[in-house]
């Protein structure tokens, strides 16, 4: 990605000092600095001026209109919305992909090759990687061609869905094996059917021994749900008395099953007690925390999430993107 500069012909120097000697001086002055890379202390010198004199004069060329800054990219990254979502949220990183496509398949598959593209980026080695279970995370292992030495971490027990075979293991075992690193995964439900259940499996030697790498974490890839029907992978796999009784207490979206209210405070409820998981403020420890989001009507989700200090780098598409900006 480059900025280019454009010098329109017709250009009259309006808004510079002086006339068409000094808007002829500008545009050459303005060309050895942003097309041909010269310093502006190479130029003061080149045209017998001093470095304030050169860097006023760009910056007069810039607001007057005689030199134009494009970012010009042919990817699928939305770049103005990116850069806009990132700076209005205090985000570290945001990829809005800029997909057209309206069908839950081609989102997740879109968001998916962009979050490995992110993932292979920041990831080196050494790195211990937490990852939980959604079907843009699966998308997001089949588009990922590389990755660092790394450790790989289970962060959640499996849910079944009928139109998955996969689970969390396949998924932390297969970005392990192309990261040639340990995998620490184990065989676990995410919602169990009693806390004491819950309280059974955490004391098992294979899920204690995931656990225990929590605190270790450097890196943390999770997928953003509204507390809606069809929405959440978690929402759609409670009772109907819970799911509203949850939304009664004001769960308003989940994260790795980390339920949040509107305003981004954790809600412990008594289905937090069944969760195999993640907590949130061993999420919230994590120094980068990657979350992918798609549909528009999840927006208040994500909004939620990021208030929660609950990611700190997002993976999404145009039209949640615009959204969220209304929202902001």
């Amino acid at each position: 990605m480059s900025p280019q500069s454009v010098f329109p012909v017709s250009a009259n120097g309006a808004g510079l000092t002086g006339g068409p000697a000094a808007t002829v001086l500008a545009a050459s002055i303005a060309r050895r600095y942003y097309l041909e890379g010269a310093t502006k202390s190479a130029i003061a010198d080149e045209f017998g001026l001093s470095r304030f004199k050169v860097a006023r004069v760009l910056e007069q060329a810039r607001t007057s209109g005689l030199v134009r800054i494009e970012l010009h990219y042919d990817g699928d990254i939305d770049l103005d919305l990116s850069t806009r979502l990132q700076d209005r949220f205090g985000l570290r990183r945001c990829l809005v992909v800029g997909s057209s496509a309206d069908d839950d398949m081609a989102l997740r598959a879109g968001l998916g090759r962009t979050a490995a593209g992110l993932l292979s980026e920041i990831v080196t080695g050494g790195d211990v990687v937490g990852l939980a279970w959604s079907r843009t995370l699966l998308a997001m292992r089949s588009a990922l061609g590389s990755l660092a030495a790394c450790t790989v971490v289970q962060l959640t027990g499996a849910l079944s869905r009928p139109d998955v075979d996969e689970s969390s293991i396949e998924l932390v075992r297969d970005v392990a094996r192309i990261a040639r690193g340990p995998a620490y995964w184990f065989y676990a439900p995410m919602i169990l059917s009693e806390p004491a259940s819950a309280r059974s499996l955490l004391a098992q030697s294979e899920v204690a021994r995931a656990f225990e790498r929590f605190d270790a974490l450097t890196v943390a890839m999770l997928s953003i749900g509204a507390w809606e029907p069809s929405q959440s992978t978690v929402a759609d796999a409670v009772s109907a008395d819970e799911y509203a009784e949850l939304a009664r207490l004001g769960v308003c979206c989940e994260m790795g099953g980390i339920q949040l209210d509107a305003g981004g405070t954790p809600v412990r409820t008594p289905l937090s007690e069944r969760i195999v998981g993640i907590g949130a403020e061993q999420l919230r420890a994590v120094p980068e925390i990657i979350a992918t989001a798609y549909g528009r009507s999840k927006a208040r989700a994500v909004r939620a999430v990021i208030r929660g200090g609950l990611v700190t780098s997002l993976v999404t598409h145009a039209s949640l993107a615009e959204e969220l900006l209304r929202l902001a």
